[in-house]
């Protein structure tokens, strides 16, 4: 069955929206104006048309900015395809790992302000991460495989959380002993604090020598905690005092409040399990505030996240960082001898994400870093920094073209990694000048 954009009846160039825009980011005149051709923006418009008519997607919002004003805005399908909600730009999704670059600001914020060092272990804010050891597999005489202790030749610091050199792991990507252990422990649920987080995390043995491996991590969702012992806020509040208000985020955060849980957008129902995507619930505040997944925003917001860190830390006369810092936290910051786990390489480097010198990309501090034009599969510039989330959100921000764009959509594992390059071919084809 095909299905129609309720929100945009027509197919036409006219339905390159220019009515409503990011609030406090400009609307240029014209997307020529910029060095886009609306004609070729339409092929962006007809392809995501076409995959909501063909039932691929429930809907998306598409936002792109360049020398600081938006180029294209649409929303596309349905915010709620079940329910027929339409989908509107100021739907709000669930940003998953998009949430970790707004926790690397917040960190650097805080070195910026002479509260945390980056060369500082970890355990300098955290005292029951002192100590931990590496958990190694090993085969017994009985030719069994068990997990032993082993002591980690240095501490974790700050700088290795930022860049998931921590010898942290996630326990739901891949199969190993200390996975497992991390499974045990129930590292991923809401109903726990930060504070209980790292009780939890301090019985668990790391799953490599800190320092020595790039494996992708909850090394965020420390870095919340640690963010909420020095500032001596609940790291929501830091967010939204520090991050959001300054930066007019108006639907950032961790939660989604009661007058605005019409505007979240939903995955539409997988026809092969009959069942939606599994989510989480963001309809009241979690306990857990993780700054490694669990933050929602809307394409306006996050543009002006983005924007800010392409302007050297600020917007619209809020700043937050110094152009120092953004350039160091958006420059390679894994050393050469660097190797990475299996997980990494399985779920990155098919789809041109993995920070390899191999993809011409390094990972700085919160999000990838591209060091090469080419060898990655993903259309952009030397210099860029990007990340994405596992319900289907991705950014990336561009300097030498001063581009900007976010694409929001909540689609299964099936999806996210074509759309990412998609949205990439489409915008970089569009743009002329």
């Amino acid at each position: 069955m095909k299905f129609r954009n309720l929100a945009c009846m027509s197919a036409v160039a006219t339905c390159i929206a220019f009515s409503a825009f990011a609030q406090g980011l400009p609307k240029a005149d014209s997307p020529e104006q910029l060095g886009f051709s609306s004609e070729r923006l339409q092929r962006l418009t007809n392809v995501f048309q076409t995959d909501v008519d063909e039932g691929l997607i429930p809907g998306a919002v598409v936002l792109i900015a360049r020398n600081g004003k938006i180029a294209y805005y649409q929303a596309f399908g349905f915010q709620d395809r079940e329910k027929h909600v339409p989908m509107s730009t100021d739907a709000i999704f669930r940003i998953a790992s998009m949430s970790k670059p707004i926790t690397s600001v917040a960190v650097m914020m805080l070195v910026e302000e002479g509260k945390i060092q980056l060369f500082d272990p970890v355990s300098v804010y955290l005292p029951e991460l002192k100590g931990l050891e590496v958990g190694v597999e090993k085969t017994t005489a009985a030719g069994a495989t068990e997990l032993v202790r082993e002591p980690a030749q240095r501490e974790m610091t700050i700088q290795d959380l930022l860049r998931h050199t921590s010898g942290l792991t996630y326990g739901v990507f891949g199969k190993s002993l200390v996975k497992q252990a991390y499974l045990d422990a129930n590292l991923f649920d809401r109903n726990q604090t930060l504070g209980e987080f790292i009780t939890k995390l301090a019985k668990v043995p790391l799953a490599h020598q800190p320092g020595t491996m790039w494996d992708y991590s909850m090394s965020i969702d420390v870095l919340g905690r640690v963010v909420e012992v020095v500032s001596g806020l609940p790291f929501d509040q830091f967010v939204a005092e520090r991050i959001a208000k300054p930066l007019g985020l108006s639907d950032t955060g961790f939660y989604v409040a009661n007058d605005k849980t019409a505007r979240i957008a939903e995955p539409q129902i997988d026809s092969s399990t009959g069942k939606r995507p599994v989510t989480i619930d963001v309809t009241s505040r979690p306990n857990w505030l993780s700054g490694g997944g669990g933050m929602v925003s809307t394409a306006s917001d996050y543009v002006r996240f983005a924007q800010m860190l392409l302007n050297g830390g600020e917007l619209d006369g809020a700043r937050l960082l110094s152009p120092t810092t953004v350039g160091y936290m958006t420059s390679d910051q894994l050393p050469p001898d660097i190797t990475y786990s299996r997980e990494t390489l399985t779920l990155f480097e098919p789809f041109g994400m993995a920070p390899t010198p191999r993809d011409g990309q390094g990972f700085g501090l919160g999000f990838a870093v591209r060091t090469q034009p080419g060898r990655t599969p993903l259309t952009g510039s030397a210099g860029e920094f990007y990340w994405g989330g596992i319900y289907g959100t991705y950014f990336w921000v561009d300097p030498k073209q001063k581009l900007t764009a976010v694409m929001m959509m909540q689609v299964g594992a099936a999806y996210r990694s074509h759309y990412r390059s998609l949205i990439r071919n489409l915008v970089y084809q569009a743009l002329v000048n």
